[in-house]
């Protein structure tokens, strides 16, 4: 039996920097976000000791469940999914979305000076099958000043973002190296995305 192609997939993401890193591969993509009725940050909560590989893991194949209940209620047409997390880890520390400009001002102060992981685990999935892969990639800061975290903690630009950074702003003049997925540490590791989805039939 022939593979069945596809020429787009729905992506179960609010995030701006995924639909930019799939446009860059030019991958066809709609959304599918929740909807009011459900809660998409409780998805997101650590489960007592857990590690960070395996909760960026399970965080992932929990929003592929929820993405696969949403599809199949709307009555939209098939087509593979793609969902991802990433989360910042300090050792076996998770550091997630900082839940207050305090919260944030600490994570930028504990990874000052210091090497972190960033980890992203990429699912895509049809109401059948999935698979999933994680990306694990190495960023080091430089020192950090007070004034400097307390500036880009007013910007905002920390709010919403794992481990209280973006790559793509102005956090960069502060990473002194990286080792591992640039477009990973995003949010969406595009080499390992690519191979999902070729094993998925999408074309593009």
């Amino acid at each position: 039996m022939a593979r069945a192609s596809h020429d787009f997939v729905y992506l179960a993401s609010q995030s701006p920097r995924r639909r930019q890193l799939l446009d860059q591969l030019g991958v066809r993509h709609q959304l599918l976000l929740p909807g009011v009725d459900e809660d998409a940050e409780a998805l997101e909560a650590v489960l007592p000791r857990e590690a960070p590989l395996a909760y960026v893991e399970r965080v992932t194949l929990a929003k592929l469940g929820a993405a696969r209940r949403r599809l199949k209620q709307r009555g939209l047409p098939a087509a593979p999914l793609l969902c991802s997390d990433t989360t910042v880890a300090l050792g076996n520390r998770i550091f997630g979305k900082p839940a207050s400009a305090d919260e944030a001002a600490a994570m930028l102060a504990s990874l000052s000076g210091r090497e972190h992981r960033v980890i992203t685990a990429v699912a895509v999935g049809t109401m059948r099958r999935f698979d999933c892969t994680v990306n694990i990639s190495k960023v080091r800061f430089a020192a950090l000043t007070r004034t400097q975290i307390d500036a880009y903690v007013a910007s905002g630009e920390p709010m919403g973002k794992a481990g209280a950074y973006a790559i793509q702003s102005q956090a960069a003049a502060w990473i002194t190296h990286i080792a591992g997925s640039y477009s990973g540490i995003m949010g969406l590791p595009l080499y390992e995305t690519a191979q999902l989805l070729q094993r998925f039939g999408v074309t593009y």
